[in-house]
């Protein structure tokens, strides 16, 4: 890198086969850190709207609540509240406006459990005034339908297909209830775009189900999300109810970010193959220059295998001061986005700025890759620089 040499062409062609290696680490340094950062920001508008545990039937959708099962779960340090739901499709009405979404009724612990009452960007959050039953509806539905929550005098009509008839007489297939839109909350597109929320009493008297629940959510104390909590909550409700966790209530999603984070990190990583054709020139050049002095060398007993090995360290070294490179210039942009925000999220959107993580274990996975890369970029030159003899024929 910066000794000098009889070309001064060597040194730059070097810079820059180190340079393009500290961009590439940078690139994949700052790919992982996005998709991080949108795994945060997803999760943290999931868990608005999703408990730290679901109790949920393994078969069938509801289940009447177990008063003695409840005060069980309750008797278990690590559970600070529960919160009984019952969730079922409907067709909404307002002016007009149809449209089919989920009905979910919740109690009076359900904000606790979510903290669902601090997304709420318009109105507020409540289910009942002076015995008016009120409804709290995602902006996504809230847009389709046009509601205005200021508006006291258009209700929003719910409609729920009949389980049977009442009579012969009776020719309509829905059960129809009338509450007032007072609030709209702003949580994660697929829960926004489907999700009416009102009292778990209004729904389970649609349902005509007194005392029936589709999950019971729990809200646990700090440090108590882990497997030996996960097993005495499924000691109690036994093997006929499902335990799920943050992270399994929203697996498929994940999974596909993962998928996602580590597909664009191959596709990264293919562009570090192609900027170590520029390492490969590099070391060839300096292995062309350098004959003269691999000769002494082998003059003065160094093996052939020696000249290898040397030539491979001499490819990692410069791989290696890529990486640091590259690392300090991703830590660079990552405090600049972090701080100013150098590249902007289009208008409307929940956050001004690209969201970024950086997180530890993504440094030794990038240099790994990289410096294995690197070294596979040497080989080539080494293999040259083994094959000159330890005394060069005069022409």
């Amino acid at each position: 890198m910066f000794a000098r040499r009889s070309t001064n062409a060597i040194n730059i062609i070097t810079g820059i086969a180190v340079f393009g290696v500290a961009i590439g680490t940078a690139a994949l340094i700052l790919i992982l850190s996005v998709f991080n950062g949108f795994e945060d920001l997803f999760l943290g508008l999931y868990n608005s709207f999703n408990p730290d545990v679901t109790i949920t039937p393994e078969k069938g959708k509801t289940f009447d609540v177990d008063s003695i099962t409840l005060e069980q779960l309750y008797q278990l340090e690590e559970v600070v509240a529960i919160s009984q739901t019952l969730e079922e499709k409907a067709m909404f009405d307002y002016k007009d406006n149809k449209d089919i979404g989920l009905l979910k009724g919740v109690d009076q612990y359900y904000s606790v459990v979510t903290g669902i009452d601090s997304t709420i960007r318009e109105g507020s959050y409540r289910f009942d005034q002076d015995g008016i039953p009120l409804a709290v509806i995602g902006q996504g539905i809230r847009n389709k339908l046009g509601v205005d929550v200021d508006d006291p005098f258009s209700p929003l009509t719910i409609y729920w297909p009949k389980r049977k008839r009442s009579g012969i007489f009776d020719t309509r297939p829905f059960k129809s209830k009338q509450v007032q839109p007072t609030g709209t909350f702003l949580v994660q597109q697929d829960f926004e775009n489907q999700y009416v929320l009102t009292s778990i009493d209004l729904v389970r008297e649609l349902l005509n189900r007194p005392g029936a629940c589709s999950a019971l959510e729990i809200d646990l104390a700090e440090g108590s999300s882990n497997s030996s909590t996960y097993a005495k909550l499924q000691d109690i409700v036994g093997e006929e109810f499902v335990i799920k966790n943050r992270y399994e209530q929203e697996a498929s999603f994940l999974r596909l970010m993962q998928v996602e984070k580590w597909l664009s990190f191959a596709i990264v990583g293919l562009m570090m193959l192609l900027i170590s054709f520029n390492l490969i020139g590099a070391l060839w050049m300096i292995v062309l220059e350098k004959q003269a002095d691999i000769a002494i060398l082998r003059s003065m007993g160094m093996t052939r295998g020696d000249v290898y090995r040397l030539f491979i360290y001499e490819g990692l070294l410069l791989c290696g001061f890529g990486v640091l490179l590259g690392f300090a210039l991703a830590t660079i942009i990552y405090i600049l986005q972090t701080t100013v925000g150098i590249i902007n999220l289009p208008g409307g959107m929940l956050i001004d700025a690209y969201p970024v993580s950086l997180r530890w274990f993504d440094f030794p996975i990038v240099a790994l890759t990289v410096i294995s890369i690197g070294g596979l970029a040497a080989i080539l030159p080494a293999r040259r620089a083994r094959r000159v003899e330890a005394v060069i024929q005069s022409e």
